[in-house]
């Protein structure tokens, strides 16, 4: 049996930014048309929580696929060579089974956790939306810089990092690219006050963004923290603002940004409005007036994750690209 090896760079050539936010659009619709499997991520946390292994299956009705990704996440990997996100995701078609690619983890979660931002920034930031704070100057925050930059006219961005010079180097980086003014600033404060369009990218366990900073009219996108006991946002900064979530099951099981301020009393789970999907069916509202203040939390779902693997299995085939290798799966009757 052939499979498809689609290494990094494959990736980043074949997966562009724009192409990711349609195919995370329609992901999302399926999931609230009931359409796809998304069970609960399932996680090794090392003794001293320094890292997880995590597992993360789903299926897709309408493209016939199913997958797995498998990855860790060391989060204060700031330092090193490799990135805080590696592993894989494998492609298998759900008629036989078949394996059908091996994919490079690291560089799909960056691209596909930014590109569904953009899809919640489309349906709750202000249509003029364009002072931009990033808070974090790791993958994330590049990749949401470009993502932003896709579905809202962006004027400014203010960026921060808990090194300064890690913010320096990402705000002058980033403004070659864009030819915008990029500025790093020294507080996260600094970055969010007056702020329209916030992205908090960082692997803070404790709050780095307070909801005395937020601008009424704001919107967040809360993609940082992915497990219970840790938390980008306060809690007044969740209680002002209408909450909605990638997947409600998911939420209530590991969103610390959520999960923290229901412990101490400060809201229910009536808080959260609903799921990115409902919005786009129009099911829920979403955002319903310019002063409101809106946040999406993020957690990353393993839909995402086999929708694009399908996506670059396709891309890779037309393109010539990836590298084939033989496994095992046929079966022997000798």
């Amino acid at each position: 049996m052939n499979v498809l090896i689609i290494n990094q760079s494959e990736v980043r050539a074949l997966l562009s930014m724009k192409a990711c936010i349609d195919l995370m659009a329609e992901a999302f619709t399926a999931l609230a048309r009931g359409e796809v499997l998304n069970p609960l991520r399932r996680g090794l946390l090392l003794p001293d929580k320094r890292g997880i292994l995590g597992l993360m299956p789903g299926y897709m009705d309408s493209i016939g696929m199913m997958g797995a990704k498998v990855i860790s996440v060391f989060p204060e990997q700031r330092e090193a060579e490799y990135d805080s996100h590696q592993g894989v995701v494998l492609l298998f078609e759900a008629e036989r089974g078949r394996l059908l690619s091996i994919i490079d983890a690291s560089e799909v979660t960056a691209i596909r956790t930014a590109a569904v931002s953009a899809v919640a920034t489309r349906w709750l930031a202000r249509e003029d939306a364009g002072d931009l704070a990033i808070l974090g100057s790791g993958v994330q925050a590049h990749r949401h810089l470009e993502a932003m930059f896709l579905v809202r006219p962006i004027k400014r961005v203010r960026v921060w990092s808990r090194t300064p010079e890690h913010a320096q180097t990402f705000a002058a980086r980033a403004a070659r690219r864009y030819d915008r003014p990029i500025q790093a600033v020294p507080t996260a404060e600094d970055a969010v006050r007056g702020a329209d369009l916030i992205c908090t990218t960082t692997s803070a366990r404790e709050p780095v963004l307070m909801g005395d900073w937020l601008t009424p009219g704001a919107h967040i996108n809360a993609v940082g923290s992915s497990v219970p006991y840790a938390r980008e946002l306060d809690t007044k900064a969740i209680v002002q603002s209408r909450l909605f979530v990638d997947c409600r099951e998911s939420a209530l099981h590991e969103a610390g940004d959520f999960l923290i301020p229901r412990q101490e009393g400060a809201i229910d789970e009536t808080h959260i409005q609903g799921e990115l999907g409902e919005i786009l069916l129009g099911h829920i509202q979403g955002r319903r007036s310019p002063e409101e203040t809106t946040i999406f939390k993020s957690l990353g779902l393993a839909i995402e994750d086999v929708a694009a693997g399908s996506y670059l299995y396709r891309q890779a085939i037309e393109r010539g690209a990836g590298t084939w290798i033989e496994l095992g799966g046929q079966r022997h009757l000798d």
